[in-house]
C-alpha cells in the first residue's frame, strides 16, 4: 500500500511501548516519514523512520519533535495507575504539551490513546455509546478524561481535528472473562488508527477501541462515518478464558463497573 499523500510525517509518541511498537510496523506506509518518540532508547530501522527522543513533561523537547509533523499518534505516557505526581507530569502536562506544540506547528490531526478507564465508573449494566461523558476510575483514567477534553478544547478553539480512542483491553489475546467484552486485537487497533488517519473529516470524535466481540458493552454506531470495521473477536478465545478462571464476582467493585480491576484501586466507598 502506498503512503498516504495527506501526511508527509506522522509522529508516534510512546513508540517503544507495546502498542506504539506494533503501530510503528503496522502503519509503516501511513506517511512518507514516521517520527518515533519515547523516553526509552529508540533507533531508526528503516529509511522512512526518524527518532526524536524526549520527555513529554519537557515542552521544549515536545515542540522540537513536532516540527514538520502533519499528524500525531499520541500513545506516550504512563499506561496504568501511578502516583499523582507521575500522572501529572507524563499524562496531564505531557498531553497538554502535545496539543500546544501541535497548535504551534500547524498539525492537522491528533489520534489520542485514551482508555476505557476514562469511563470505568459506569455500572456494567449500562451500555455506553460514544456520547457517554467521562466517569474515570483512577487517576490514570482521570488523565485520559483530561486528554479527551484537551482534544475538544483544541478543536473548538484552534481547529485541530482529533480522535480519542477509548481503548479497551489491547493484548495479543483476552486474558480473563471481562476481556471477552473489552478486548481489542492488535490488528484491529491498526485498522482503527488507519481509519482515523484516512477519514476525510473527523472533527473531534470519541470511538471505543474494541474488536467485534459478541459481549460488547460499548456502541460505536454514532461514529460509523470513520469506516472502522473490526475483524477479530474475543469469542474465539472464550473456552480458553473460562478454563483459566480469574472471574470477579459481586460485590467486588471489579465485577460491577466497566473499569474492572482498576476500580478497587483506592476505592473506599461503602458497599
Amino acid at each position: 500500500m502506498a503512503c498516504n499523500p495527506a501526511f508527509r510525517r506522522i509522529l508516534i509518541t510512546g513508540a517503544a511501548g507495546n502498542l506504539g511498537a506494533y503501530l510503528r510496523e503496522a502503519l509503516a506506509d501511513a506517511a512518507a516519514v514516521l517520527r518515533l518518540s519515547d523516553r526509552r532508547p529508540l533507533a531508526a530501522r528503516a529509511a522512512h523512520e526518524e527518532v526524536a527522543a524526549g520527555e513529554l513533561a519537557d515542552f521544549a523537547a515536545v515542540e522540537a519533535m513536532m516540527t514538520g509533523v502533519d499528524a500525531v499518534l499520541h500513545f506516550g505516557g504512563i499506561p496504568e495507575e501511578d502516583s499523582w505526581d507521575n500522572i501529572l507530569a507524563a499524562n496531564i502536562r505531557g498531553s497538554y504539551h502535545i496539543w500546544e506544540a501541535a497548535r504551534r506547528a500547524g498539525v492537522k490531526r491528533v489520534i489520542f490513546a485514551s482508555s476505557n478507564h476514562a469511563i470505568g465508573m459506569y455500572p456494567r449494566t449500562q451500555r455506553l455509546d460514544t456520547d457517554a461523558p467521562p466517569r474515570p476510575d483512577t487517576l490514570y483514567g482521570l488523565s485520559k478524561a483530561f486528554g479527551e477534553q484537551l482534544a475538544r478544547y483544541y478543536f473548538d478553539k484552534h481547529g485541530i481535528e482529533a480522535v480519542c480512542l477509548r481503548i479497551g483491553s489491547c493484548f495479543p489475546e483476552p486474558r480473563d472473562e471481562r476481556m471477552l467484552a473489552t478486548w481489542m486485537s492488535y490488528a484491529d487497533l491498526a485498522r482503527l488508527c488507519r481509519r482515523c488517519l484516512e477519514a476525510p473529516v473527523v472533527d473531534c470524535t470519541v470511538v471505543y477501541g474494541v474488536s467485534a466481540n459478541a459481549r460488547l458493552w460499548w456502541d460505536n454506531s454514532k461514529v460509523d462515518f470513520l469506516g472502522y470495521r473490526p475483524e477479530d473477536s474475543a469469542e474465539f478465545y472464550a473456552e480458553k478464558v473460562r478454563a483459566g478462571g480469574g472471574r470477579f464476582t459481586p460485590p467486588d467493585p471489579a465485577a460491577l463497573f466497566h473499569g474492572g480491576h482498576f476500580v478497587p484501586i483506592g476505592y473506599t466507598r461503602q458497599r
